[in-house]
């Protein structure tokens, strides 16, 4: 289970770095969500994202230091030439809409789609309706997406950055179910080389320990 981090990243020694990406339509939050995970911040006139930028905080999973990447990039259609170095080396994904606009939900495939064709194909992937604040102006009913999730084999939670809500269990969810499949892997290659350029090669190369992250055996779905 994941523990308590230090905002902003944390000094000492680190055994795991895990690259984590935020993608989705402009406006959903992802910005709000890394900004409320990364700082404990939140701002009412954010602007919209250009380009990529990354944050980092470390946590504290299972006596083990881990550190999130988190990548965030923006949604617009004319910084998709970034597609493919954004992904790459990725381990976890968060994919997020925003319960208030229905295109956002209507979008999701079709992001699902190029996280797919971009990243590795072990990826772990959490799906994210942020905004459960605005409960009064719901477009998507939380049935629908926890049943479009249980589909593609997604995590799934609902978030609201604006209170906090579910922000730090997401993260958490999402970093925890990276760093399990990553040891059982290590756990199943034991008696292998531990030469690193025996990692050469292989789709997702982590810092420290961890291993090219395995199938998934199962998923687990939750709403707010």
């Amino acid at each position: 289970m994941a523990g308590g981090g230090g905002y902003g990243g944390a000094s000492g020694k680190v055994d795991y770095v895990f690259k984590v990406v935020l993608i989705g339509d402009s406006a959903v939050g992802k910005s709000q969500l890394l900004a409320r995970f990364a700082r404990d911040e939140f701002s009412l006139d954010s602007k919209a994202t250009i380009g990529v930028e990354f944050q980092t905080r470390t946590l504290t999973i299972e006596e083990k230091s881990v550190k999130a990447q988190i990548w965030d990039t923006a949604g617009q259609e004319r910084y998709r030439a970034v597609t493919s170095a954004y992904y790459r080396g990725a381990v976890g994904a968060m994919l997020v809409y925003d319960i208030t606009k229905r295109e956002t939900f209507d979008h999701i495939p079709r992001w699902l789609e190029e996280l797919r064709a971009h990243a590795d194909k072990n990826i772990v992937i959490i799906l994210i309706g942020n905004k459960s604040d605005l409960e009064d102006q719901r477009a998507i009913p939380t049935e629908d997406a926890k049943e479009f999730a249980e589909k593609e084999g997604l995590f799934f939670l609902e978030t609201s950055a604006l209170n906090a809500t579910n922000v730090e269990n997401s993260f958490n969810t999402l970093m925890t179910e990276i760093f399990n499949t990553v040891n059982k892997k290590s756990l199943s290659s034991v008696g292998e080389s531990n030469n690193p350029g025996s990692l050469a090669g292989q789709k997702i190369v982590i810092p420290g320990p961890g291993q090219e992250v395995p199938a998934k055996t199962s998923t687990c779905c939750s709403s707010a």
